[in-house]
């Protein structure tokens, strides 16, 4: 008999439309951005937005890095498998972010804010990087209540695996923390993304109570340094990062994995049971294939999870992610691919094992 995955995948995020535009070095310049980064909108920011619609080729896309992660999930699993929770205004935004989810299959138990409006990214696109803005607007108002209500609760408690962005610090740490607490004591998994490299300075003490829940940690390579050097790891090596945070105390016996991607260098596991560092090499994408990175690594994380929630070894969860990342590259914005998606894991797909 199959596994019952009806509501087994849970998340939480911030739900943004973005407005995506490719721009060059000069408007990066007079925000103050950088290249490839995530940051939350400053007053300086608030033109932007205005800027890009006005004066850009403007798309807007359904967004938000969790919401992103859980739509690319659903479309892998079997139907009814993942629910989003997050918050939004009552507006057109909304019903946009709500369709694009329904067309994936993937059920939403959104907070309804009258009061403000739906949150916004401005995805600003140079070459094969995209640096990030998020005006979160309706999204940091999501309240632990909504998580209370016996509605939410229910949704959580036959959930199997848990998925929050580290983005979701800046909103709702008591809903990391009560989900986390659940997770642990009913012998889930729980798994957070550290999202961008502001959250673990800007974060710290938070970042620090909940790692001894996370079962599984995705980042990135900058986010990944970003961690090392707010919590004084002296290393620049991945691996050796990946291994430390591995090793940092846990809550249970289960073992934590970390899983570090690099664009298209190699993706890094390390866990907290093996001194044994699994490298794996990434297939780069042509680049006159590539339409934008934004989302690839949200796509990683989907594929990821849904062949782990299927109990697929970790070998088939990386090639997975791979896949749909280069999927997603192709693409323009954080969109996958029109019709079914099908996975299918090849037979010489491996890592190098290092040790440190």
């Amino acid at each position: 008999m199959s596994k019952d995955l009806r509501g087994a995948l849970v998340g939480f995020c911030n739900p943004l439309l973005d407005i995506s535009a490719v721009v060059g070095d000069d408007l990066l310049t007079k925000y103050n951005l950088k290249a490839n980064d995530a940051i939350l909108a400053s007053p300086e920011h608030v033109p932007l937005f205005q800027t890009l619609i006005d004066s850009y080729d403007a798309k807007f896309l359904p967004g938000g890095a969790g919401q992103n992660t859980l739509r690319g999930a659903q479309l892998l699993l079997p139907a009814n498998s993942a629910v989003f929770m997050g918050a939004v205004g009552k507006d057109e935004n909304a019903e946009r972010l709500k369709g694009a989810a329904e067309r994936a299959g993937l059920r939403t138990n959104y907070m309804v804010n009258p009061e403000k409006p739906t949150g916004t990214c401005a995805l600003l696109i140079t070459g094969p990087n995209r640096s990030m803005v998020a005006n979160l607007s309706a999204a940091e108002t999501y309240q632990f209540s909504h998580t209370q209500k016996p509605e939410s609760w229910d949704i959580i408690e036959k959930a199997q695996i848990y998925y929050i962005t580290g983005f979701f610090f800046t909103v709702s740490p008591e809903t990391i923390e009560a989900v986390a607490k659940h997770s642990l004591e009913n012998n889930k998994t729980f798994t957070m993304n550290i999202s961008a490299p502001f959250v673990p300075p800007v974060y710290k003490d938070l970042v620090e109570k909940t790692l001894p829940y996370i079962d599984i940690l995705f980042g990135n390579e900058t986010e990944a340094a970003a961690l090392a050097a707010a919590f004084g790891i002296d290393s620049t090596d991945i691996k050796v990062i990946a291994k430390k945070v591995a090793d940092m105390p846990k809550n249970s016996t289960k073992p934590r994995i970390v899983v570090f991607t690099q664009g298209d260098k190699n993706t890094v596991i390390a866990t907290s049971d093996s001194d044994q560092i699994r490298v794996y090499a990434v297939t780069p994408v042509p680049s006159n294939e590539i339409g934008d990175t934004n989302g690839a690594g949200d796509a990683f994380v989907a594929a990821f999870l849904a062949q782990y929630i299927q109990d697929k070894p970790i070998d088939v969860c990386v090639e997975a992610g791979h896949w749909l990342g280069g999927e997603v590259v192709r693409m323009i914005g954080p969109n996958y691919p029109e019709g079914e998606l099908k996975f299918v894991a090849s037979s010489d797909f491996a890592p190098t094992i290092e040790k440190l």
